[in-house]
């Protein structure tokens, strides 16, 4: 009887035939060193955040979400989602921030917390869209950008859109796979927090939606799980629609921003820089992308689909929509395509270093290197405060300037924006005021101070000489009163010009002409603040059929 052949070596199931390969050639990673890797900028991340989660200095946007956060519960969700507009997610985290004690801190907490989060969650994603190499390689990228690094300290939800449109994206594929009633209610719940998170997790749902169409697998399921979203996510449709009146955004195309396809492809080009290294290098980043895109389509067909479904449903979206000013879109609003625009990148460069050029693995491995550092440098170029802190002097006038509100102040004085030193002095004092308006939104503005009870308190409004969104930022302002002198008082703390008018404003029409005078001083001052200022009130004003703006205008223009 014939001995029988000895059975051929079986590879482990885990890792596909490629990758076995490209392991013994010394290009792909093993389990191990993948793990190794995300765990390394996880910690890598981590380090960066204990050393600069407070470095850069308080924002008006963290100041809102503390100060509708220190409401009742009720209140806060009947402020965002009937008045504000937008997703509750962050206000609820707000929430639980300020009556745990937490201020600035707290809150960014959440923010790295879900930055550190969303790394493993990339990589899973991203393996699953291109391979365990791709994976970690795109991990590095992420990790090393400013739009992740940044929005893991801003203490706002950003870091948790990215990290749970990660997930919904992972659960997605997930319920496609294997299908059935629990893994389709696993992806509803990924995508209903996404879309709770911020209102472009309607975009993620859409590029989701256009994925399965164009898949056509498991159509039928996908449907009923498709409806039954839309159906438990109508508080969060209702809501966008508030904020979409508010900021003047609405379908037909052009506006006062995106108008026409040119602005959207200068907006997107800014988005891919402030994901990699810069626009020194776009062009390199671009063709990184193009050749990373080619790739994972020959490799992997339905993983490039899915990659194109994320970018091309927001670019639709931004081309058919007009957008007013303030509503304009910012880098930050993609951030749940990082992990697609990473695993592009990372599948260009394996895809060079596995090429059998002599020298593609260095090649490849020294413009990865290249690419994750310019990233930082381009980090530090945008954000210098993220790395350097802001300067003692700013700091200690912030707060000398808070105390002195919180000494001074009146229960029923009004504030104009959400600037942090209100709520520093707020919190020195539960007494002070917390009728504040907001600078950028006139119908929201002109809605308070028609529904003010009583007469109106002082009006109070604060001119920073070292903001950002200033052509030049100094340390001291000087001290200069608006029109008519007698009506103001004004200190001036460092960079910081604090106007209050010496007596009860009264009226909306007395107050809104008050504050158009004090902010034709910041125009004067070069405060970049003060234009945006000025917009929301002469609309305000005439919203409310006054011409506050004007007149103030014209005492000013007589002195």
């Amino acid at each position: 009887m014939a001995r029988a052949a000895p059975p051929a070596a079986v590879a482990p199931p885990s890792l596909p035939l490629r990758e076995r390969t490209d392991a013994r050639a010394g290009i792909g990673l093993g389990a191990r060193a993948y793990r190794g890797v995300v765990a390394g900028c996880v910690a890598a991340v981590a380090a960066f955040l204990a050393l600069r989660l407070t470095a850069w200095p308080p924002h008006e946007d963290e100041t809102l979400a503390l100060f509708v956060g220190h409401e009742p519960l009720g209140t806060l969700l009947g402020t965002v989602l009937g008045e504000r507009g937008g997703a509750p997610l962050h206000f609820l985290f707000a929430w639980i921030v300020a009556h745990l004690g937490g201020g600035f801190g707290g809150l960014r907490l959440v923010s790295a917390l879900f930055a550190l989060a969303s790394i493993p969650v990339l990589a899973v994603l991203v393996e699953r869209l291109a391979g365990r190499t791709e994976a970690a390689v795109a991990a590095v990228l992420a990790s090393a950008s400013w739009v992740f690094l940044f929005h893991a300290v801003y203490g706002r939800m950003y870091s948790i859109f990215l990290c749970l449109s990660a997930l919904s994206y992972l659960a997605l594929l997930a319920a496609l796979r294997d299908g059935g009633p629990r893994r389709w209610s696993l992806w509803g719940v990924a995508i209903l927090a996404t879309v709770a998170t911020h209102p472009y997790g309607a975009l993620v749902l859409a590029s989701q939606a256009v994925y399965v169409t164009a898949t056509r697998e498991r159509l039928r399921q996908a449907a009923v799980a498709f409806v039954a979203v839309a159906a438990l996510g109508t508080p969060f449709w209702l809501t966008n629609l508030v904020l979409a009146r508010r900021f003047d955004v609405g379908v037909g195309g052009g506006g006062e921003r995106l108008g026409g396809p040119l602005p959207v492809v200068r907006y997107l080009g800014s988005v891919a820089a402030d994901f990699s290294a810069g626009p020194v290098v776009l062009p390199v980043v671009l063709a990184l992308l193009a050749v990373g895109f080619v790739r994972l389509r020959r490799a992997r067909p339905r993983s490039a689909l899915l990659a194109a479904a994320a970018f091309a449903t927001p670019t639709a979206a931004f081309l058919l929509a007009r957008v007013g000013q303030s509503a304009a879109p910012e880098t930050r609003h993609l951030i749940f395509t990082l992990p697609f625009f990473a695993a592009l990148l990372a599948a260009a460069l394996v895809a060079v270093a596995r090429s059998p050029r002599t020298g593609a693995p260095v090649a490849a491995a020294a413009t990865g290197v290249l690419l994750a550092v310019g990233s930082v440098a381009w980090a530090f170029e945008k954000t210098p405060a993220l790395f350097l802190g802001e300067p003692p002097e700013r700091a200690e006038a912030r707060a000398e300037l808070a105390s002195w509100l919180a000494r001074t102040g009146r229960p029923d004085d009004v504030l104009l924006g959400y600037d942090p030193v209100f709520l520093a002095a707020w919190r020195q004092d539960p007494s002070f005021s917390r009728f504040v308006l907001p600078r950028a939104d006139a119908r929201l503005a002109a809605s308070r101070l028609q529904e003010a009870e009583g007469p109106l308190g002082r009006g109070v409004w604060v001119l920073n000489a070292a903001a950002t969104t200033n052509g030049e930022q100094s340390l001291s302002i000087p001290l200069r009163l608006p029109r008519p002198a007698d009506a103001f008082e004004a200190r001036t703390f460092g960079p910081y010009l604090v106007l209050r008018t010496r007596e009860p404003t009264g009226t909306p029409e007395r107050y809104l002409r008050y504050a158009a005078a004090a902010m034709i001083v910041g125009k004067t001052l070069f405060i970049g603040d003060a234009d945006i200022n000025f917009q929301t009130i002469s609309r305000a004003a005439a919203q409310l059929g006054y011409e506050a703006s004007a007149s103030a205008s014209r005492s000013t223009s007589s002195r």
